[in-house]
């Protein structure tokens, strides 16, 4: 009935629940294979940033960092 989620998307996610900073999103990104891209950063202030990245083919990431 319902799909179930593979074991790479929750390491994806779990990944993320440990990523505070915007240096800490690009430095896990760019570390995983194939490497996230990295797509946009929106300003919010100057010390809050939106960071969007896809995380796979079928995987958009979007973190509030400071």
């Amino acid at each position: 009935m319902g799909s179930a989620v593979s074991a790479a998307a929750v390491a994806r996610v779990a990944l993320a629940t440990r990523l505070d900073t915007l240096e800490d999103v690009i430095r896990a990104g760019f570390a995983q294979r194939p490497p996230w891209e990295l797509l946009d950063v929106i300003v919010q202030d100057e010390f809050t940033h939106d960071v969007v990245v896809r995380g796979s083919a079928d995987a958009f990431l979007v973190f509030d960092t400071t």
